[in-house]
Order: structure tokens, then C-alpha cells, then sequence
């Protein structure tokens, strides 16, 4: 679960830039809050990502604890092209690991939150931004 500032603004980023689908909504409104639920697919075959809107609240302090979410993704350097395409803002360009060989990619969301894109093998791993 993502604790996001702008309900729509994230939901347009990882609908439109990262490629994700808009799964389900629901609102809350005797604890006024709203959620969004986003993937490439349901579960129990994909993985879903929460996102929560407090209602008045605009930001967030991302925390010492967060790291990063992981994406695999079959071709790391087509996806960065994609999202820049798509007005997403890449902070690490794709190319080897340091001291490796996985390609790995970073973007941050409109919270700033960042995610990693991990290159795999065309073995089917990595559901998304193709």
C-alpha cells in the first residue's frame, strides 16, 4: 500500500506511464479516505498495488524504511523509452547493475516514490510495461 497525495495523479501515472490497469475503487467517507487498487492483472496471478488518498492530506514523508517497488520487465531500455515517452520521469538510466550484469532501470511516481525496473530473461517473468 501506497499512501499517495493525489488519488488521480497516481492513478494516471501508473495507468498511463507504467502501463498498469485501474482494478477497483472504493470511498470511505466516515474515515475519509479512498482507494484505488492498480496492476497488470488480478490476483492471485498478478500482484496489486494499493493506493490510499487521506483526504486533505497532500503529502507524505516517504520514510527511512521504504526502498523501492520492483517491476520485471522483459527489455529495460525499450521501457525507459516508454516512460519518458509518456512524461515519466526516469532517475536512473537502464544499463548493468555496478559490479553485474542485470539491467536495471529507476522512475520515480508523482509521490516520489521509486521503482526499479528489472530486466528478465524471455522466460515470461515480468508481466509489465512491454
Amino acid at each position: 500500500m501506497l499512501r499517495v497525495g493525489n488519488l488521480q495523479r497516481s492513478i494516471d501515472f501508473y495507468t498511463q506511464v507504467l502501463g498498469m490497469q485501474l482494478l477497483r475503487t472504493s470511498e470511505n467517507p466516515d474515515y475519509k479516505y479512498s482507494l484505488a487498487f492498480i496492476g497488470y492483472g488480478r490476483n492471485p496471478d498478478h500482484a496489486e498495488i494499493e493506493l490510499t488518498y487521506n483526504w486533505g492530506v497532500e503529502s507524505y514523508d516517504i520514510g527511512t524504511a521504504f526502498g523501492h517497488i520492483a517491476l520485471g520487465v522483459p527489455d529495460a531500455y525499450a521501457a525507459v523509452e516508454k516512460i519518458k515517452a509518456a512524461g515519466g520521469n526516469v532517475t536512473r538510466e537502464a544499463g548493468p547493475v555496478k559490479g553485474g550484469t542485470t539491467v536495471i532501470a529507476f522512475v520515480t511516481d508523482p509521490d516520489g516514490y521509486k521503482i526499479e525496473l528489472i530486466q528478465r530473461a524471455e522466460d515470461g517473468a515480468g508481466a509489465g510495461l512491454r
